[in-house]
């Protein structure tokens, strides 16, 4: 429920990632396993530092979570012992009167019907994004207000409290309380999952982080208590006795569930519908538990989260790839370890382009931050920490490779060639049946192309005698081919790639086109100075001029 939480990642979770990954364990020396499990470390050191002195987030919650396990995973996989404390740098010089418990987070469906086994009077709360406090009353008012810290004692946030509307600075009733809740970052309507979590934690931490807060930010900060401690029995009873005090949002987002569908339907319901806060999951919480006297710093057993699907992912770069594609544009792809999002398995994703790869430098052996676009589509969102080894690349040259450039499957040009045929059998261009990019990369493997127009000759029988084509499929690759004898003479000429020409006037002879300057093309409508010099460029490159030739030989109408 709390970020602070992050020293409860607990043992649920790591021994789910060491058994998720034991077989994967990193193919490194002891030197080189000392090396990045110290820098993964120091990295992780950072983070804390920065958020629990600072109050500045450096990093999304869920990365910094799978971060710790991949930081766990290694130490495992290396026998070099356990992580340092999180919290170190987070221990304050207020203690706290009753201990702040962390939270046990499983991992899937299976842990939660687990955890739920023999269980009764089980409650579901949605697991507020904000910043963990707490609060004491003397007589009704409010006397101290303590940050979690390490949840043993933590920092004085009594004077930013006092200015915060959502804490009441005095009770409806005069009694001594103490109550553990959470700040939030006030939204409205706020889906979380279309929306995430909007750094709405870090506005909290950061504002908390100051001495002084102007009306407008102490309005923006809510209060949602999760616990009394010492209060009544039950959970019922609690809320209640809260409610009138004027702690009011616990009763309004508290459930009682009878089984697992109730966990699920909650679950799926608070992720999904408008909020006034940033919720990045569910509390499960038991009503009976024990004294508060015996409460510890640590996850115990009575309460349990559910965390909601990652919105993004921390996956390790096994290789870089760069595409070039049938214009020259060349797009480095990056080859993943498997990552899962939204039930969704990420094996690779783009990096835009070469200028952005270039700023980010991503080698393999970094460890990158992926998401969903449109909830479909991997999205590179960048490095979070880089492989001490950076091996070196072969990097495409940007000024090797144009729209002229790879008429044949040269050393370099494979990527280009085979992305020409892909644009020449596609609809853009011949709309060859039974014709695909698995198709000419078959074929390209055989020797069997050597130019962008190799394939006319191929007959059926000696399709079938290339590996991977029986003899029904070659003869319907055949087929495919020959068709292409039929295609008209305008999509033959898109086919080979003739760049954009707008409005302009296509005769239905090579021979006319290719007579075209660059000042007749331009006089063309839509035809500007810069698409007048590629089409011009286009007729009267040697390639293009060969390839129009075997065209005309062997009869394509128009050439």
């Amino acid at each position: 429920m709390f970020r602070n939480l992050r020293l409860s990642f607990t043992c649920l979770l790591i021994f789910s990632c060491l058994s998720a990954h034991a077989e994967q364990c990193p193919d490194w020396p002891a030197e080189r396993a000392l090396i990045e499990v110290t820098a993964l470390q120091k990295q992780i050191d950072r983070w804390d530092d920065h958020y629990h002195r600072q109050g500045r987030s450096l990093v999304a919650d869920e990365l910094y979570d799978q971060s710790l396990a991949r930081l766990t995973e290694w130490r495992h996989c290396f026998k070099l012992g356990s992580s340092t404390e999180p919290l170190r740098t987070a221990r304050g010089t207020a203690p706290h009167p009753v201990v702040h418990t962390g939270l046990e987070k499983l991992r899937d469906a299976r842990a939660v019907e687990h955890w739920l086994r023999g269980r009764s009077d089980v409650w579901v709360q949605p697991k507020v994004d904000g910043v963990a406090i707490s609060l004491v009353y003397r007589n009704g008012l409010l006397v101290q207000a303590i940050s979690r810290g390490d949840g043993v004692s933590g920092q004085d946030w009594t004077n930013a409290a006092r200015q915060i509307p959502a804490i009441p600075g005095q009770l409806s009733q005069p009694r001594d309380l103490l109550v553990q809740g959470e700040l939030y970052w006030g939204l409205t309507d706020h889906v979380q999952a279309q929306a995430g979590s909007l750094n709405a934690r870090t506005t909290v931490a950061g504002l908390m982080a100051r001495k002084v807060l102007d009306a407008g930010q102490a309005a923006g900060i809510g209060l949602f208590v999760w616990d009394w401690p010492q209060g009544p029995a039950t959970l019922l009873a609690r809320h209640a006795a809260l409610n009138a005090l004027g702690f009011p949002d616990t009763t309004a987002y508290s459930q009682p569930i009878g089984g697992f569908a109730d966990v699920e339907r909650w679950r799926d319901h608070w992720h999904r519908s408008p909020l006034p806060f940033a919720s990045d999951g569910i509390v499960l919480r038991q009503e009976q538990r024990p004294p508060a006297e015996r409460w510890q710093a640590k996850p115990p057993y009575w309460i349990a989260a559910w965390k909601y699907p990652f919105a993004q992912a921390l996956a390790e770069v096994r290789k870089v790839h760069f595409k070039i594609g049938r214009t020259g544009r060349i797009t480095p792809l990056l080859e993943l370890t498997p990552v899962t999002l939204d039930d969704r398995q990420i094996k690779r994703v783009s990096v835009g382009s070469l200028q952005r790869w270039q700023s980010l430098d991503i080698r393999p052996g970094d460890q990158v931050a992926i998401s969903l676009a449109g909830l479909t589509i991997p999205r590179l969102d960048g490095v979070v920490l880089r492989s001490t080894v950076r091996p070196e690349l072969r990097v495409p040259a940007p000024e090797d490779f144009h729209p002229l450039s790879c008429w044949q499957p040269t050393p370099g040009c494979e990527s280009q060639f085979l992305a020409r045929l892909s644009w020449l059998s596609g609809k853009q261009g011949l709309a060859l049946p039974q014709v695909g990019p698995g198709t000419w990369e078959r074929l390209l493997a055989t020797g069997r192309l050597n130019n962008l127009l190799d394939w006319l000759t191929l007959d059926a029988q000696e399709l079938a005698n290339i590996d991977g084509f029986g003899e029904r499929s070659a003869t319907r690759l055949a087929e495919s081919f020959n068709s292409a004898r039929q295609r008209p003479f305008v999509r033959w000429l898109k086919a080979l790639g003739l760049p954009p020409t707008g409005q302009a006037n296509l005769a239905d002879s090579w021979q006319e086109l290719a007579q075209r300057d660059t000042e007749q093309w331009q006089a063309e409508a839509g035809i500007g100075p810069g698409r007048a010099a590629q089409l011009s460029a286009f007729f009267r490159d040697p390639q293009v001029l060969a390839l129009s030739e075997t065209l005309r030989g062997v009869g394509i109408d128009g050439f």
